[in-house]
């Protein structure tokens, strides 16, 4: 018989962001306790483990602790003048700015963080098939394996 299992780890970051054209509150600079859970499927190891949770922390959390964490993440093409300012500030404190090519809600983040994930962990031999961030306690974003669209 043929099984597979899957298991989660969660991450947790803090960053700032904001939404041009959002039509309310977001449409400011503000922040956020991002959270995301990675559901991976494989057979178990010889250990019975889909894949050892420090290696996804290892992963997928170095790559959100060097990119994501303590910064801005904010669309490349937002016209508001801070954009630059907020990018120069963080360059002096060492920290980059992540600049996405949409913006950056929780569901474009989702897109985007499934997308760097799953090439992070091709080498593990698992997959990744589910994908939850949270932006807040009570709003989160679900990419799902195969619903990357056409």
């Amino acid at each position: 018989m043929d099984e597979s299992v899957t298991c989660t780890r969660r991450l947790e970051w803090d960053a700032m962001h904001r939404i041009p054209r959002h039509e309310s509150k977001c449409a400011a600079f503000h922040g956020h306790r991002y959270a995301v859970e990675l559901t991976l499927r494989a057979g178990l190891d010889d250990r019975g483990r889909v894949l050892d949770f420090g290696v996804v922390k290892s992963l997928v959390g170095g790559w959100i602790d060097a990119n994501w964490d303590h910064t801005a993440i904010l669309q490349r093409d937002d016209p508001e003048p801070a954009v630059r300012a907020i990018a120069e500030s963080n360059a002096r404190f060492g920290r980059p700015v992540y600049w996405m090519d949409a913006p950056p809600t929780a569901e474009c983040m989702a897109i985007e963080l499934a997308r760097v994930a799953r090439e992070l962990l091709a080498p593990t031999g698992v997959q990744l098939v589910r994908l939850r961030l949270w932006e807040t306690p009570n709003g989160s974003a679900e990419w799902v394996l195969g619903s990357e669209g056409p």
